[in-house]
């Protein structure tokens, strides 16, 4: 399993989202330095370090941005301790409209 399909199933087994987007943006940041990086030249943008999650799940209503990305990240901690190196969460409960 990707990691990308292990942060899909994970979110989706756990928040039972109307709508989820999982998107890999590691291409987006080739050439960044990372810690631990064995690239001399910086990160080439490869593989799966950097993604971002759109969701909207009715678990979501009545929390607060900060108590979503909390939760989101609780249930994403393996792959945060692993090799995905940054998540940008954008998080909303139905009806509320999404910042992009």
């Amino acid at each position: 399993m990707t990691v990308q399909q292990s942060i899909e199933t994970k979110l989706r087994e756990a928040l039972s989202p109307e709508s989820l987007d999982v998107i890999n943006e590691s291409h987006l940041h080739a050439g960044h330095h990372h810690a631990g990086s064995d690239h001399h030249g910086g990160f080439d943008g490869t593989g799966e370090t950097h993604f971002r999650v759109r969701l909207v799940a009715a678990s979501l209503a009545g929390k607060s941005r900060l108590d979503r990305h909390r939760l989101i990240n609780g249930l994403l901690g393996e792959e945060l301790a692993g090799g995905v190196h940054a998540l940008a969460i954008e998080a909303a409960a139905p009806g509320e409209a999404r910042r992009r």
